[in-house]
């Protein structure tokens, strides 16, 4: 009895997953859209053996020196006000006091932080680090 009831229900699903593609495809040419492939793409992860080639490329690029930059705020201003700047001169930033600062590398963000103190030096304490996949995508 089960048995009859497994296919039935593997019956109804195959008649649902038709019934989803067609109205997908349905969609599709009502939008003038063509098939969309999807790709087989690896998985990235950290624990992934790697070879003594790809680690020799690796260390290629470990010592490439980058620049990285916390952005406090922005502000737009015209030139006749920028020339008009002086020292106690007040730049008002969009930023709201107590946001996090951008974090970035080359100019992409890749983190959002917020503003310590250390031995009487500033830093910057890592509150958000964007992912590889936002990082990816913004790319695009």
């Amino acid at each position: 009895m089960s048995n009859d009831n497994d296919n039935n229900s593997h019956d109804e699903m195959d008649d649902w997953e038709a019934a989803m593609a067609e109205q997908v495809e349905s969609e599709q040419s009502a939008l003038g859209e063509t098939k969309v492939k999807s790709a087989d793409l690896e998985e990235l992860t950290d624990d992934a053996e790697t070879s003594p080639e790809e680690r020799r490329k690796l260390d290629a690029i470990l010592d490439i020196p980058v620049t990285i930059s916390m952005e406090v705020g922005r502000s737009q201003i015209s030139i006749r006000n920028l020339l008009q700047l002086n020292q106690g001169s007040v730049v008002e930033l969009e930023r709201v006091a107590g946001e996090p600062l951008d974090v970035l590398v080359n100019g992409t963000l890749i983190a959002h932080g917020e503003v310590v103190v250390v031995n009487d030096k500033f830093g910057i304490r890592l509150t958000d680090v964007i992912s590889q996949l936002e990082r990816i995508r913004k790319l695009r």
